[in-house]
């Protein structure tokens, strides 16, 4: 077994859909928890806690999937390797980071540095090399994999569709509404407008509140590997924590397989879509 992701139904696709769950890893190496400067329950903040559970059924179903194992506490696949905070890191050039990012200067780089409420997570800097040596071996690893099976399911289908799945804390819309899904699609850059308005309209059937790139249009994942114009499309997926876990948001409650038949269902429309089964059935 791969030490840096869980790989299922990968060997031969039978589905044009990829499964992507970058921050549900919950192995914390040792080195990361003694480093620590908070109590090491802040770090779940950081966590889309469960989120490969939300995935169970579509991998069951068949669906390919790669879920980290490693949390975004030691390295967020879900962001460049520019994205680093030169005020965290031992020996390095500040002037190799020319542009310091909003996300950066917020806390959440590639190495998350602070969070709200809960201060500076690590007590000591981290060694420059240390973090090219995460990007090296954990970050460019799944980026790799990811782009690897999205050219396979492409090569095998005509078209590829990633499907970025993450949880998100409960947010309100401008009527203060509570938002059950955002599915983010970098403003179509990332995507063909139609799977994300598919994906959307069959979140809101079965009777849940959703909005489009906002406020979570997507990041790193899909600007690296959604390529419509080379037909493999991406889109991330953030699920409402509350939907599927208590209310501490620790644990995940029954709820959680209602949550991950609909996604699974989400994928089963867009895979037909993709493959073509919805034209054929209406010609004949």
């Amino acid at each position: 077994m791969d030490p840096l992701y869980f790989l299922s139904n990968a060997d031969t696709p039978k589905f044009p859909i990829l499964v992507s769950v970058p921050h549900s890893g919950r192995e914390y190496p040792p080195q990361l928890l003694d480093n620590l400067n908070v109590s090491a329950s802040h770090l779940l903040r950081l966590e889309d806690r469960y989120a490969d559970r939300l995935a169970a059924l579509a991998i069951a179903a068949g669906f390919p999937a790669i879920i980290a194992r490693k949390p975004r506490a030691w390295v967020d696949l879900n962001r460049s390797d520019m994205e680093i905070d030169p005020d965290m890191i031992v020996g390095m050039d500040p002037e190799r980071i020319p542009r310091i990012s909003k996300k950066v200067r917020g806390g959440l780089g590639i190495l998350p540095r602070r969070l709200h409420g809960a201060g500076n997570l690590w007590r000591e800097k981290w060694q420059h090399q240390d973090v090219l040596d995460r990007i090296e071996q954990d970050h460019e690893p799944y980026h790799a994999m990811v782009g690897k099976l999205l050219d396979e399911i492409r090569s095998a289908f005509g078209c590829a569709l990633l499907l970025d799945l993450h949880s998100m804390p409960s947010v309100l819309d401008e009527n203060r509404r509570k938002i059950g899904f955002v599915i983010g699609d970098r403003f179509g850059r990332s995507c063909e407008s139609r799977y994300a308005e598919l994906a959307a309209v069959h979140f809101r059937m079965a009777g849940h509140h959703v909005q489009t790139n906002h406020p979570y249009s997507g990041g790193y994942i899909l600007e690296r590997h959604g390529k419509p114009e080379r037909n493999i499309h991406a889109f991330q997926l953030e699920v409402d924590r509350s939907l599927y876990l208590d209310q501490d948001l620790r644990e995940p409650v029954a709820a959680a397989r209602s949550i991950a038949a609909l996604i699974r269902d989400c994928c089963v429309m867009l895979s037909e879509q993709l493959s073509g089964g919805y034209q054929l059935e209406a010609a004949e």
